[in-house]
């Protein structure tokens, strides 16, 4: 398996958070990961690349992305012809908020927002230009002042609209999301137990004591997505991790990983990721190959 770069960054445990703000023509930090939350605002780098986790895109002007605790990530120049990018990067302690605290209803959204980082967020283009001034003028605040701005920044973000998950659900395996529902909680785990074989609806149904149909459409009002749709997702993040470490055939990996033959694999792959198994783990190994040691 391939190790990655873990970065030890410069926060302390007796800061709450860590700014840096720079202009610069490129990128040129690797591919890492670190135990820090990171919030990363990105001004005037169009066409340069954006990789968190198993997700690889061409960003635009303008965009703001939250990275959670252990998910590798790096942006790289790629296309970006610009000469002043313009880079914030906010890092604050993955227990800045205690896991108790985050329980109270009040905090209900930011604990929300927390376990899905793990995927990566991007924001809309429309939060992330609202919030942009404040995220500008942190960096001159001092003290308690600018752990209430941090604290205000990261709630509007959690309330926030249309915001895209970017790596796939089991890519990462520090994730730990879970659902506020037992039955579906033990759907997803029993899924990401058993991803390397067939599985249907009705095995999953009687897991839950529902009928086939009943749980179908409860599945998809818990989790906004069908069983078929999570199910692949689950073997797709596997796949890409499997397509990134390791020297295994596409062939393997696709049966490894539960997809029944190679052409439902190339096709639920390229539809999600807008590119073949092939194209990622080349694309990947190039953004990739500075860092890996």
């Amino acid at each position: 398996m391939k190790k990655m770069l873990r970065e030890i960054t410069p926060l302390t445990q007796n800061d709450c958070f860590t700014l840096f703000s720079r202009v610069k023509t490129e990128f040129d930090f690797p591919l890492h990961y670190h135990e820090e939350f990171e919030l990363n605002f990105i001004q005037n780098a169009k066409h340069a690349k954006r990789v968190i986790g198993d997700h690889i895109q061409e960003i635009d002007d303008l965009e703001l992305v939250l990275v959670g605790s252990n998910l590798q990530h790096a942006w790289f120049t790629h296309k970006c012809k610009s000469s002043d990018i313009t880079e914030i990067t906010i890092q604050f302690h993955k227990n800045l908020l205690d896991e108790s605290f985050l329980r109270r209803n009040q905090l209900s959204f930011i604990r929300a927002m927390f376990e899905k980082s793990q995927r990566g967020i991007l924001f809309s283009r429309e939060t992330t230009i609202q919030l942009a001034p404040r995220i500008k003028a942190l960096g001159q605040k001092h003290g308690f002042d600018s752990v209430l701005e941090l604290f205000s920044i990261l709630h509007d973000l959690s309330i926030s609209r249309n915001m895209q998950l970017l790596s796939d659900s089991t890519f990462n395996f520090q994730e730990s999301y879970t659902y506020n529902n037992r039955r579906i909680t033990k759907a997803i785990q029993y899924l990401n137990q058993n991803f390397d074989r067939p599985i249907t609806l009705n095995e999953i149904a009687k897991l839950a004591n529902m009928s086939d149909v009943s749980f179908s459409r409860y599945f998809k009002q818990s989790t906004g997505n069908t069983f078929i749709d999570s199910l692949n997702e689950i073997r797709l993040g596997h796949a890409s991790r499997m397509l990134i470490d390791t020297t295994d055939s596409i062939a393997e990996i696709a049966y490894n990983c539960g997809f029944n033959n190679i052409s439902n694999f190339n096709r639920i792959f390229r539809k999600k990721k807008s590119c073949t198994p092939k194209e990622f783990r080349e694309s990947y190994n190039t953004y990739g190959s500075r860092v890996f040691i």
